[in-house]
């Protein structure tokens, strides 16, 4: 059975349950024009379907580039793996936004005020609106696509070398027409304007948008070890 088939077998997980006590912050990119990297960071978590159960991915995006900065894998939603990822990314850049949806890792303190302490704004989601992390959305739909739903992992060992082969030939590899045909590593790190920015520009209206490196990414092996 194809694992795009297992998902309508086992419950699919909730990655973006909010927890109550925790601060919610506004959306902060209504009506702005993302023209450039560092900008605006993203981030979000997905499931991963394995042949028995899921994993949890979480990737942060510079929303400009579409560059994967960082990447976790975990087999449970702690907000540790969040966390790890968000301290790996920063250590490559500094966002002057940072958009979430309004889910318990991200609006814990542990993930804000990471943020905070680097005078970084917090930006979430309204929820229910998965539009307004558009991008991410996108990112998800082509990693299940092309290449979680063509395999069956069968540990986590095996999802994090096809999921981080996958990124890094995303990143590298695959140009983007939205980009001038550039890829997102050559985007992020050229610091270049787009090819024709009257047409690629990005602007947010009301919340509404109209394969980091393989080696980088890593597997939060507790509480449970994959052998």
């Amino acid at each position: 059975m194809r694992l795009a088939g297992l998902e309508a077998v086992f419950r699919r997980p909730n990655t973006s349950k909010a927890t109550p006590e925790h601060r919610v912050y506004p959306y902060l990119l209504k009506g702005m024009k993302i023209d450039r990297i560092n900008q605006a960071w993203t981030a979000d978590i997905t499931y991963i379907p394995m042949a028995r159960g899921f994993l949890y991915l979480v990737a942060i995006m510079d929303w400009y580039s579409r560059y994967v900065l960082a990447w976790r894998l975990s087999n449970t939603l702690e907000v540790a793996f969040c966390v790890n990822a968000l301290e790996e990314a920063l250590s490559k850049g500094k966002p002057k936004i940072f958009n979430t949806n309004q889910g318990s890792q991200f609006t814990s303190p542990a993930s804000t005020g990471t943020l905070l302490e680097r005078g970084i704004q917090v930006s979430m989601d309204g929820k229910g609106r998965y539009l307004d992390n558009i991008f991410v959305e996108r990112l998800w739909r082509s990693i299940k696509y092309e290449e979680v739903y063509l395999k069956a992992y069968k540990d986590g060992t095996e999802a994090k070398q096809g999921i981080g082969s996958y990124l890094d030939f995303y990143n590298r590899e695959r140009p983007h027409q939205e980009l001038g045909y550039r890829t997102p590593e050559k985007m992020f790190h050229d610091r270049q304007p787009r090819k024709r920015p009257e047409e690629h520009d990005v602007v947010l209206t009301a919340g509404i948008q109209t394969k980091p490196l393989a080696a980088e990414g890593s597997l939060n092996l507790a509480p449970l070890l994959f052998k």
